[in-house]
């Protein structure tokens, strides 16, 4: 057992030179080593404790991942205080105001992008005592400093505090909390995950058993730094290393820092990217589109080579075995005339990418695979800090959520507790170092949540006889019969989404109702397309009949005599589907901070919606009320 200051310092020791931290500034990536960052964190602990920062106390962190992000975290942990890590994309009034509250903290660190928010409700925060904030390039209001000024606090620190500082440090033990850190809100109270010093090394010895990362390694950490998967995977496991990450160049808003990563990624030329599907898919539209530019010759010749690419790879384990090993000319032939070309765009170093968050479809997965640069599904949650399991470069399987880290206890449970024999599904349960210490001050849910130092995730999931992990969904989010029968809906809503270039967004709800119902949200500008083609419009009721025959063909296609009617049991195809007039985004609170859709709260917001789809007229496909959705595009 031993604290992120115990690692940090062994990593300082031993790759003192090492770049550790790459930021672009003035129109270049620049490095700052181990050994510089160091000399920092200590400073900034040092002025920490000259504001009479006490061991314990909390300190909230509201910034846009940057060098000054692992400072600020680090000077916190360096006097024995808690971070309190807060996502970029929390609204002031509700979200920020909550977890500055809930979690008692003392002073937040923040940069200028996000000042206005804090600035928004410090009136209301009785317990904030200072506004530190990060740049030196805005005016500072009452209750303000800067951070440069703490550091200048530390410079000027007396021998006598600083000796009394180097005491308190050999104190800080593994067990003391090092982060607060808040759910997404998917309930109407977000909870405060409280992770040790030790739940962070321990994870992060524990990643280290999945795959290696040698000390040359980079990575550009695209994910908002306060996110556990980028915290851990990003930040400690590369510490560990003595390897390097590189923040995204900041703009004056996040949809410009959005536009910064494809030449920040050919710029760093990393070695591995983490991503969760949103970016996943993201960069997948930006490849498809890139190919059918080059014209009709091109994009037959690349779904060609997808195609060889997809026969020869297999599900991963069994790449080139058999008779794929036949196809391995043409498939390095493609390789080298077409996908070369498209991993240049990534830099031309990256070997692969770990994806953690929501499921990943195989589909996504064998498509990353066939250009050359696999995107390994891993599994997860805040609460085991997060890591559990992930595929590696060298043992994975697609569709899977890899094999599960060293030195954890793994079961998979019924409902009622029960351990289940291997292969069977049920409720994913761990035990280990990694596993938080609980909810804070939430007493109920820590005891719901961690029984008998066993942790309950709330995930479905199943090993299969290789060994690999099967997630397949929230308990939560299950369809469940009014017979009693459950069934996880992910995998129907993700073929939905992703088979059908007019649906954008599916969620599946049965509530011991007698049928399942889809809520949908279409692709606006493709079913306009559509009609347009056809000499209709949105307008007219014929127009209105055709957008919406389309649609209920899109998911005739899974029900029997459809092209897919054996992906899904058929009794759990949605017998009436919601056509919805409006996304599941953060504007309206429907997707979280992670970009995962919130059931729960679509549900409430489309009450009106699902009771509908409950009558006799609802149930008809051609109903008033999506009619009226079509007729608004």
């Amino acid at each position: 057992m031993e604290t992120i200051i115990q690692l940090f310092e062994k990593s300082v020791e031993q790759y003192p030179n090492n770049p550790f931290l790459w930021e672009k500034s003035e129109g270049n990536y620049t490095s700052q080593s181990y050994k510089e960052l160091h000399t920092e964190v200590h400073l900034l602990a040092a002025g920490l404790y000259a504001m009479d920062i006490k061991k314990g106390d909390r300190i909230g962190l509201l910034s846009e991942g940057r060098n000054a992000w692992v400072l600020s975290e680090l000077g916190i942990l360096y006097t024995g205080a808690v971070n309190v890590p807060l996502s970029i994309k929390l609204d002031a009034q509700n979200e920020l105001k909550f977890r500055l509250q809930h979690s008692e903290s003392r002073l937040v660190i923040v940069s200028k992008n996000h000042l206005s928010k804090i600035r928004e409700i410090k009136n209301d925060l009785d317990l904030i005592e200072q506004i530190i904030v990060i740049d030196n390039d805005v005016v500072l209001e009452s209750k303000e400093i800067y951070l440069s000024s703490i550091i200048e606090f530390g410079q000027n620190l007396p021998e006598t505090n600083k000796n009394e500082l180097i005491k308190l440090l050999s104190t800080i033990e593994a067990d003391d909390n090092a982060n607060i850190s808040y759910t997404s809100g998917t309930t109407a109270d977000p909870k405060g995950i409280i992770l040790s010093h030790n739940n962070y090394t321990s994870n992060v010895i524990q990643a280290s058993s999945l795959m290696n990362i040698p000390e040359t390694y980079k990575t550009l950490l695209i994910l908002p730094w306060d996110h556990s998967f980028a915290h851990t995977a990003g930040i400690y496991s590369f510490m560990l290393k003595g390897a390097s990450i590189a923040a995204v160049q900041q703009g004056k808003s996040p949809m410009e820092a959005l536009k910064n990563i494809p030449n920040n990624i050919k710029e760093i030329q990393p070695d591995i990217i983490l991503s969760v599907p949103a970016l996943a898919k993201n960069f997948k539209k930006n490849i498809e589109k890139g190919i059918k530019a080059k014209g009709p010759k091109v994009e037959r010749m690349f779904n060609k080579a997808l195609n060889i690419a997809y026969r020869y790879n297999g599900n991963g384990i069994d790449k080139g075995k058999g008779t794929r090993k036949l196809l391995k000319p043409v498939y390095k032939f493609y390789d080298k005339v077409l996908f070369s070309k498209i991993r240049a765009n990534f830099g031309g170093n990256l070997k692969f990418f770990v994806g953690g968050g929501a499921l990943l479809d195989t589909e996504l997965q064998r498509f990353f695979y066939a250009i050359g640069i696999p995107m390994y599904q891993g599994y997860g949650l805040s609460e085991a800090s997060p890591i559990i399991s992930s595929n590696a470069h060298h043992h994975h399987k697609l569709g899977s959520s890899g094999f599960l880290v060293k030195n954890m206890d793994f079961k998979i449970c019924d409902d009622l507790g029960n351990p289940l024999s291997a292969g069977k599904k049920g409720e994913i349960v761990i035990k280990g170092g990694n596993v938080m210490k609980g909810y804070w001050k939430n007493d109920k849910a820590s005891a719901e949540t961690i029984k008998n130092d066993w942790l309950h995730t709330g995930d479905m999931g199943h090993i299969d006889e290789d060994g690999f992990l099967y997630v397949s969904g929230r308990f939560k989010s299950l369809l469940i019969a009014n017979d009693g029968e459950k069934f996880s809906p992910e995998g129907i809503e993700e073929a939905f989404v992703d088979q059908s270039p007019y649906i954008d967004q599916c969620i599946l709800y049965n509530n011991q109702d007698p049928y399942t119902i889809a809520m949908l949200v279409p692709n606006k500008s493709a079913i306009q397309s559509y009609l347009k083609e056809r000499g209709l419009d949105s307008k007219s009721d014929s127009g209105q009949v055709a957008a919406l025959k389309l649609l209920q063909s899109e998911l005739n296609a899974y029900k029997t005599g459809g092209k897919y009617q054996d992906m899904f049991p058929q009794r759990w195809m949605p017998t009436a589907a919601g056509v919805l007039p409006e996304g599941f985004t953060e504007n309206n609170k429907l997707v979280n901070s992670t970009m995962k859709v919130v059931r729960d709260k679509v549900i409430a917001y489309f009450k009106n919606y699902v009771d509908y789809l409950y009558t006799p007229e609802g149930k008809n496909f051609l109903n008033t009320k999506n009619k009226e959705t079509i007729q608004k595009f």
